[in-house]
């Protein structure tokens, strides 16, 4: 059975990065079970990746679906920056 309030701190903390990348104009899906966000490349539809957030010692963390981490949960414009870089060295502006 989920933990409630980790998956809904989860589903919070994606909302405010899926809401940066809109910014963006990149194409962002909110998953439910387990909490994630399928970001696609509108410059290369082929090309997407799953970021999902987790809590550490330090902290909450955006994270790569490999499982590294790229950045706090409290700078989500940063972690949209990293994810557009990602994308082929696009970036905000």
């Amino acid at each position: 059975m989920p933990d409630g309030p980790r998956e809904h701190t989860r589903t919070y903390f994606l909302g405010r990065l899926a809401r940066e990348l809109e910014l963006r104009g990149v194409s962002v899906t909110l998953r439910q079970s387990p909490p994630s966000l399928r970001v696609t490349d509108p410059d290369a539809a082929m090309f997407s990746e799953t970021v999902d957030c987790v809590s550490l010692p330090g902290g909450w963390f955006y994270r790569w679906s490999w499982g590294d981490v790229f950045e706090r949960v409290e700078d989500p414009s940063g972690a949209a920056d990293r994810i557009l870089r990602m994308f082929g060295g696009r970036t905000h502006g």
